[in-house]
Formats: C-alpha cells, structure tokens, sequence
C-alpha cells in the first residue's frame, strides 16, 4: 500500500467550506432584539396608555362625580333656607359651614352681585368669576342641580320648590291637633293589620302612609282617614288666595274663573287623592302637605270660594288654566321666599372650577397599574434576555474550560442567527483544535521517530567501530553518510515547512519556461525511476506556457511529487509529467504529475497532504522518504498563489495536479 504524508496545520486541503450568506434583518439577532425590544416598548405603551386612561378616567369621574355632588348639595342646602326664609339675612352661618364641608369656596350675591354672604377666609378676597355656578331661587328651580340634591324626592312640575309653603304653613297648634289624628289611624290601621307610618310634610301637615303605597287596603275598615284630608281655616284661606290670583289672570285673557281643588286640580272636585301621585290633568304642583286637602267642611259659609262656573275642558283652556296657577302661586309665595341670589362655588384662588387633586385611593391605583406594566415589561425583557443570553453563557463556559486544558467539547446549536452561527464555528473551531492537538502530539512523536531512525543507525555503526566489531571501511563510512544525508533531508524539510507556517518562505520569482522546468526535473529523476523499472516521461505539452515563480521551489514542488510518485509505482510502471493551460482561458497553468501506481484508499485521500500521516502504520522509512514531501508542496504551491489536489482510483494509480497563475505565453 501507499504511503503519504502531509501537513499539520490542522485544515482539510480538499474540504472547502463555502461562506454563508448575510443573514436578512428579519432572521438576525439585531432584528430579533429590534424586534423584542418593538414589542415589549409598544406593548409597555399600549398597557400604559389603556390602564392609565381607565384609571385615570375613573378616578376622574370619580373625584369630579364627588365634586358635582358637593356643588348640589350646597345649592339644595341654600334652595332650603331661601324656601323657608323671606330674606336671606342669617345666612353667612350655613355659608361658612357648606364651605368647611366641601373644601371649596362658596359665595352669595344678589343679581346684582353685591354680597351676601362668602367663605373667603382672607383679608381681601379674590374677585369672583364672570360666570356664577348657579341661581339659588326657589320659585325657579334648577333641575338638575335639584334632582342631584333632593335624594331623588324631584321637583314640580312648574319649577316651584316643593319646600316653599308660604301661607301653607300650619301653625304649632294645628299641627299637633293632626299628628294626634294621624296617630290614632295609623293605630288603627295596625290593629287591622295594615302597616302604616305616619309622614310629615314642609308645611308641617302629617298624612298616613300605607306601607306598599296601597290605600284601597285601608278602605274596608273602620279608620276613617278624612279627617286629615279636611283643611284648616288658614289652609282654606291660602288656597281661596290662590284661586283668587288664577282667576284674575285667567279674566285679564277673557277666560272663565276656575275653582281649584286641594291638589290644584280644577274641574270636578277631588274628592281623595293618592298622596304622592300627580292630578288628573296637569301635574300636581307640590302643596305644603302632600295628602290631598279637601274644601273644609267646618269653614264659615262666607269663607268659602264663590260658585264658579267650570270652563270647558279643552287642551287649550287647560293650558292657560295651568299657566295662570303656576303664575299665581309664584305671586303668592314671593313674599314668603327669599329673593334669587347668584351662587359662586371655586376653590380659594377664585376658580370657578376646582382644581383636580387625585385622592390617595386613585393615586395608589394608578401607581399600582404603572408598576404592573412596569413589572411585566421588565419580566418580558428579562426573558427574551435569557433566552438571547443563555447561549452566550454555554460559549462562554465552553471557552473556559477549553483556556483551563480541559477536553474541548461542543455548544448545541440554536438556530441560524448570529449566535447559532457563532456556536457552529465554535463548535468547528473546537474540532480543529482537537485535531490541532492530536496532529501536534503525533507530529512530536513522528520528529522524534524520524530522528531516532537516522541517530540510531549512526550511533550502532560507530559503536560497533569503537568495539572492534565493524571496520572503517568505504562502505561503513559510506553507510554512516547516507543515514547523516537522510538526517538532513529531515531537518531541512521541517525548516521549510516552519518557514512555509511562518510566512518568511522565501521566493525569488523569475520568468520560468514550465516544459524546460519539467525536463529538468524527469532528467533529475530518470536514474531512480530506471533502477526501479519505472517509465518516466513527460508528454509533448502547448508551446511555452510562461510563469513568474521561483524555479527552485517549483522544481522542488514538482521533484517531490515524482519522487513520491516513483516510490509507490510498482516494477514496469509509468510516471507521465504534463503541463497544458486551464480550459476556461483564464492563464492558469495546470502541471501533472500521473502514476500507474497501487493508487490510494479513498478515505485515506482526505489526509495525503497532512504531516507524517501515513497510509501504513509500519512508520518504516524504508518504504518512503522523510514523510513531509506532499506537505511541502502544498506549503510551496500556495506560496506561489496556487493550489495543489490529488485524485486516485486504488489499484490503477494516482494523479497530483498543480494549478499555478501564469503570464502571456511565449513563443516557441
């Protein structure tokens, strides 16, 4: 079998590894930070932005809901005393206590914005605003500020404050004479098992209700409720004033007068109302007490109202009827009420609106939704981190044991990233220097044993002389400079490779006719080759192919490969030279160097030009020469810019071809 040897530099001459491609953005770990990082930030914004505007919102609407009704409870408040009070002197009091409740500043003035009340605490207060909040007036009442106010207990129909009596109001005695009344039924009714509570009106007026707002219960039994329904003298007299007012108005139209019933209904009179429940034709305009008060049955003949003839009942009459009983009531308690006056609610800078401060619960909240987002944001990060980082730990880990002399060992591969890239060429990176490694263990062995050989024959020889048992002869003397020669073709070839590594080979290239070059080296050759029944030609070849290199590291190059090629030829072979031009035009010259040889095994061809291996294991110097011949024609090709491969098929022999850059071709 053949024997070859080559370099150690621990790189597959055959094996060509071709560059990757760029990866896109899309696929690289920059676009997969971009990307993580795009996502976590849009996502940390989007969470953000929803829970802080919910948040916030909710608080808002929150603090400000609260704000909106402090504001109707102060001007219910104030709806209050102006109903019950015919002026608004004493008010100061109840002014100064809303504001202490409310936090903020609450002013009175009357539509001509003289003062009349203010909470401002200091020396000069702040000029109010061109806007007033509200008008406090009980005969022209704002709904809404009154329907947030009330509880619920809503407004009349005509805007007039249900508290505002005015000659409605009974007297201390009248009204203990009724809630004596009102208590007797109510007992009644229990004993006859209908609940029952006794209700008391503004104008002081208590009436029953049937609990389940049922009367028809209380119908079959023996309590009689009309004897609250009966009005007293100044109840009468106050509605007899009513009536008066509304049938001026209605005359000063051209209409009919009215009588208005105890619920201010006109037409056919009410005999019994349902308390709370509005008259059958227009709403019931709130009296001081909300059970219906029939026309007495005790009141002198000449108190009562005159007959009045009933109108004819059309949409229109109706309508003017209903007019002139809102306009006479309004005429009736304008006494009775105090004036309208303009309400300021601000903070105490003079701001009508109040300023916006969250309170701890929300502001807790909204720091409790930040640091969720927060959270979640720095554990995605934290995450996609890890998982970006952990191969970079198991590289780093990996590198250290190797800089510790451990055994080199691989990372997994993730991915086709950068870092799954970075991780293959570790991992390659690894396995080359394992075979770096091994190659340089075996290299020391295979010097020290090529070295041996030479030194130990040299030595026996002179110890044999030195012990009378060889003689100085020629051929002892001959025998001992043939091992000293192979010596030196050793140390010589080691010197050019650790040259040829070092890259201070040195060429001196000149213009250099190729199929001179090759005779030259056949001729050198062509003693060996015949002593060993070998053929040694070289092949007409295309005239003068030029090159610029340096002839004696060429004929060095092409001399090993035919000394290589002579050695491994059996008896009878043949050994062929040729050198023609590469087939694309290109200039590159192509030399060949072909044996009929036993050829080489072809997992073996991988490593022909690897240092000191050997296709055999014998490691016997007789069947081959100093083992470094094909590395060094490798070393010396590639300093001349070209490259050098072989092809064998075993048992019909082997090819090495060099291929070198050439010039313009010369002449023949």
């Amino acid at each position: 079998m053949r024997r070859a040897r080559g370099g150690n530099d621990g790189s597959d001459s055959l094996r060509e590894t071709p560059g990757r491609a760029r990866l896109p953005l899309r696929r690289s770990l920059l676009g997969r930070l971009l990307a993580v990082s795009a996502l976590v930030a849009a996502c940390s914004v989007a969470a953000t932005a929803w829970i802080a505007v919910q948040t916030t919102s909710g608080a808002i609407k929150q603090e400000q809901g609260q704000n909106l009704t402090a504001d109707a409870r102060i001007y219910d408040t104030l709806l209050d005393y102006a109903a019950r009070n015919p002026t608004w002197d004493g008010v100061g009091a109840t002014v100064r206590e809303l504001a202490r409740d409310s936090g903020r500043r609450v002013a009175l003035t009357t539509q001509g914005r003289q003062p009349l009340a203010d909470s401002a605490t200091a020396a000069t207060a702040p000029a109010l605003p061109p806007q007033a909040s509200a008008v406090v007036d009980p005969l022209s009442v704002d709904t809404v500020l009154a329907a947030r106010g009330t509880d619920g207990q809503g407004t009349a129909a005509d805007r007039i404050d249900p508290r505002a009596v005015g000659p409605f109001r009974l007297s201390a005695a009248d009204s203990r004479t009724l809630r004596r009344t009102a208590d007797d039924k109510v007992e009644c009714l229990n004993r006859a098992g209908i609940a029952s509570d006794v209700v008391v009106g503004a104008s002081g007026r208590p009436r029953v209700q049937i609990v389940g707002n049922d009367p028809e219960r209380a119908l079959g039994t023996r309590c009689d409720l009309a004897a609250l329904d009966t009005p007293t003298r100044s109840e009468q007299k106050a509605l007899d004033a009513l009536t008066g007012l509304a049938d001026a108005c209605l005359k000063r139209q051209g209409r009919e007068g009215v009588q208005l019933n105890s619920d201010l209904s006109w037409g056919d009179p009410a005999s019994s109302t349902v308390p709370g429940e509005t008259g059958p034709l227009v709403p019931r305009v709130p009296l001081p007490a909300p059970a219906p008060v029939p026309t007495p049955r005790d009141a002198p003949a000449e108190d009562a109202a005159p007959s009045v003839v009933t109108p004819e009942r059309t949409g229109e009459n109706d309508r003017a009827i209903a007019s002139c009983v809102s306009a006479a009531r309004s005429e009736q308690l304008s006494s009775y009420v105090a004036s309208p006056a303009l309400l300021f609610i601000g903070d105490e800078g003079g701001a009508t609106l109040p300023g916006f401060d969250l309170s701890p619960a929300n502001t807790a909240r909204i720091a409790g939704a930040a640091a969720l987002v927060l959270a979640l944001t720095v554990g995605a990060s934290v995450f996609a981190g890890a998982r970006l980082v952990r191969p970079l730990h198991a590289l780093t880990g990996a590198a250290q044991r190797m800089r510790d002399g451990e055994q080199p060992e691989s990372v997994p591969v993730s991915g086709d990233d950068e870092v799954g890239r970075l991780a293959a060429a570790f991992n390659d990176m690894s396995a080359h220097r394992a075979r770096l490694e091994e190659q340089r263990k075996a290299m020391v062995s295979d010097v020290a044993h090529e070295l041996r050989t030479p030194l130990s024959n040299i030595r026996g020889w002179l110890e044999a002389a030195q012990d009378g048992l060889a003689d100085p002869d020629p051929a002892f003397v001959s025998s001992l400079l043939e091992e000293a020669v192979l010596l030196q073709h050793i140390i010589d070839d080691l010197q050019d490779l650790a040259a040829a590594d070092a890259g201070v080979l040195r060429l001196h290239p000149e213009s250099v006719e190729i199929r001179e070059l090759l005779s030259q080296v056949a001729a050198a050759h062509q003693a060996r080759a015949e002593n060993a029944g070998v053929t040694l030609a070289v092949t007409a070849t295309a005239p003068g192919r030029a090159l610029r290199a340096d002839p004696v590291r060429l004929r060095q190059a092409v001399g090993n490969l035919v000394s290589n090629a002579v050695r491994h030829t059996p008896e009878g072979g043949r050994v062929t030279l040729r050198a023609y031009a590469h087939e694309e035009g290109d200039g590159t010259v192509l030399v060949e160097v072909a044996d009929t040889g036993s050829g080489i095994p072809p997992e073996d061809l991988p490593h022909v030009f690897d240092r000191f291996w050997r296709a055999e294991k014998s490691r016997s110097r007789r069947t081959g020469g100093s083992g470094l011949g094909l590395a060094i024609v490798r070393k010396l090709v590639e300093a001349h810019g070209g490259t050098v491969d072989a092809t064998s098929v075993e048992g019909e022999g082997s090819t090495f071809v060099l291929r070198l850059p050439g010039t313009t071709p010369s002449g023949p």
